[in-house]
């Protein structure tokens, strides 16, 4: 009788993704092998037995930014024989795989699309079993399967991933700025501006920042207050006979306001969609400010906030409004800082093709319709608001002169204590009292 052997066989190896500039996303090219394994010839009649196999991926020098997806290939076959012509043979396709990609959190719902409906595309189509994690603080998507099998998946997820990430459906995650939340008195010149056009008295401009009767900060007299009639000043007739309108209906409510403890400049928007991304981010950012410093001179920068403007579009139906940015004694220092930044992030790939060819324009956003909160009675389609009235009392603001203070890896959507975007990566930038 033959005697009966198993033999159970891991094979550990890392498979590197590499992100350059040509191809900024995944990038699959098989990489470094940490180990081999021989397999052997099975016996037909006996049925194998699967548990899991520990791993761990070896360290490989990659260039640039590299993502490693560890790759676990488990093997088990039977034979009595042991011959050395079987002990040869590498494992064959039908042989149980599996595979742990980095994907990021903020990619699962595009694998799984509506209902589920995409992941099951995909392991219908495949043969391949997508495992997605229990928590959300887990990055990694398990894909199981042959090995052909597997390699469609990953495959698939791949030019997937692309996709999604090249379109507006994946908003950006985090971005470099400056930020202005730091000057107190710029603040209350904010809560000011808020609060005039918002109808709130100054005993209540907590209510800005907090909530508010209607749930819009607003309160139930402030929709009634007209920031602009009808027809316009400079087309009136004595014949015709102006209106006012509420905020509702000029589409102004609390939400399109931009936070004043979240005031700044925006150097750069990135899409950061997993942990090895952010990191590399940060690492970028961390090597670059000896060359920013150089850049300033060691000196500060100073700027001025005055009037406001339209981003595209009329004031009629304005999306954005911002305050202009004006750098004292020119700027060229700061555009050159900003574009060692803006070089170093697109030489380490983490810089979208379209964003790469952007001219920067520095600007301080006051109001934004993107961040407007719906309400689930409210069947308006607003993606504008009316801005001339605004204009005719803030248009030539004095906002005020301020030293940049520090410069910032920012996450969007998620806050400090400050009330300011999380802090990934900072570093101070040369301060003085005046300004040169």
């Amino acid at each position: 009788m033959l005697a009966l052997f198993r033999v159970e066989a891991a094979l550990n190896y890392t498979i590197a993704y590499r992100i350059s500039k040509s191809v900024p996303y995944f990038q699959w090219q098989k990489g470094y092998s940490c180990a081999s394994n021989k397999m052997v010839g099975g016996n037909n009649n006996t049925r194998p037995k699967w548990r899991g196999v520990s791993v761990q991926a070896c360290s490989a020098e990659v260039t640039d930014v590299d993502v490693n997806v560890e790759v676990k290939s488990q093997v088990q076959v039977h034979d009595g024989s042991l011959a050395e012509s079987s002990s040869s043979k590498m494992a064959s396709s039908t042989d149980k795989h599996s595979i742990s990609l980095e994907v990021g959190s903020s990619l699962f719902r595009f694998i799984k699309g509506k209902w589920g409906s995409t992941q099951a595309k995909i392991e219908e189509e495949t043969g391949a079993r997508l495992i997605f994690p229990p928590s959300r603080n887990d990055e990694s998507l398990i894909i199981e399967g042959t090995s052909d099998s597997v390699a469609r998946a990953s495959e698939r997820i791949k030019l997937l991933i692309n996709e999604v990430v090249k379109s507006p459906a994946l908003d950006y995650s985090h971005f470099v700025s400056l930020p202005l939340s730091l000057h107190p008195q710029f603040i209350d010149k904010l809560i000011g501006f808020q609060n005039s056009i918002l109808g709130i008295n100054d005993a209540n401009s907590s209510e800005v920042l907090g909530g508010s009767s209607n749930n819009d900060g607003t309160n139930e007299d402030a929709t009634k207050i007209p920031l602009i009639s009808y027809p316009p000043k400079s087309t009136s007739t004595s014949t015709s006979k102006p209106r006012t309108s509420t905020l509702y209906e000029l589409g102004i409510d609390k939400s399109i306001f931009i936070k004043p403890q979240t005031f700044h400049l925006t150097v750069l928007m990135l899409k950061l969609w997993n942990k090895e991304r952010v990191n590399a981010a940060a690492k970028i950012f961390k090597g670059i400010e000896a060359d920013v410093m150089d850049a300033l001179d060691g000196r500060p920068v100073f700027i001025k906030l005055k009037g406001l403007e339209c981003m595209k579009g009329s004031f009629a139906k304005a999306r954005v409004l911002y305050a202009p940015v004006e750098v004292v004694g020119g700027e060229d220092r700061l555009l050159g800082a900003c574009k060692i930044i803006t070089d170093a992030f697109i030489k380490g790939g983490l810089v979208l093709e379209k964003d790469a060819k952007n001219t920067l324009k520095l600007h301080a956003t006051v109001m934004n319709v993107r961040q407007r909160k719906r309400k689930k009675d409210d069947t308006r389609k607003f993606d504008w608001f009316d801005a001339r009235g605004i204009m005719e009392q803030y248009g030539s603001e004095e906002w005020g002169e301020y030293v940049l203070p520090e410069l910032h890896l920012s996450q969007r959507f998620v806050y400090d204590e400050s009330g300011y975007y999380h802090c990934c990566a900072s570093f101070p930038l040369p301060k003085n009292t005046q300004a040169d």
